[in-house]
């Protein structure tokens, strides 16, 4: 167990909470997290891609000239590969990208994505972080008490004053406990936990 101070959205110190060192205070295996990022980033690929092979590419069943006699090399067809307007060879066709890791190694590296930014010192926990209004400029106020230019705000539950206040600010984003992953805490440079969302995030990474 760790000890980390609490503070208000003003960068006030308000109380102490201890952290589990299962989930804040783990070595940091930059192959993993590299690892679960790639898992990521190639699961959003669209995959789509798509050309024609010679088969595929319209007409050609006619021979473009005779074999012998014009002076010119043999073709049997126009959609042959070295032909303008003809097929790709090896082309990309649809396909997924995605793969799999353990389950066990997607929450070992989230894990080590929290502890990384908390020995980094780039961790921060709030008692509340509540707005009365949708405002984006109330939400840029609260960031330059922390001196932050970019960073990752993690709420316990949905707060659409907050969500709202901060998607059109760029380098912030606002995102629930339920949707922490290793991508987004590697792209902040900066990370505020909710208070009541650290009770949740030790119970989900916990072994």
């Amino acid at each position: 167990m760790s000890s980390v101070d609490v503070v208000n959205t003003s960068n006030e110190k308000v109380g102490e909470i201890e952290l589990n060192a299962d989930v804040f205070d783990l070595t940091v295996k930059e192959h993993l997290l590299h690892d679960v990022v790639r898992m990521q980033r190639a699961a959003k690929r669209a995959g789509t891609s798509c050309t024609k092979t010679r088969v595929e590419v319209r007409g050609g069943g006619a021979k473009p000239w005779r074999q012998k006699g014009t002076g010119r090399a043999r073709a049997g067809t126009r959609n042959s590969p070295i032909w303008r307007g003809g097929g790709v060879t090896f082309g990309p066709k649809p396909r997924d990208y995605s793969f799999k890791l353990n389950r066990k190694v997607k929450k070992q590296a989230l894990a080590m994505a929290m502890s990384a930014r908390l020995q980094e010192g780039n961790l921060v926990i709030v008692d509340d972080f509540v707005m009365d209004a949708i405002k984006t400029k109330d939400f840029v106020g609260i960031m330059k008490c922390f001196d932050f230019e970019n960073c990752l705000v993690i709420t316990e539950g949905i707060n659409e004053n907050v969500n709202k206040s901060a998607r059109n600010v760029n380098g912030f984003k606002v995102m629930t406990v339920e949707g922490l992953n290793v991508y987004d805490i590697l792209l902040h440079k900066k990370l505020i936990l909710v208070k009541p969302a650290v009770e949740s995030l030790e119970k989900r990474l916990t072994p």
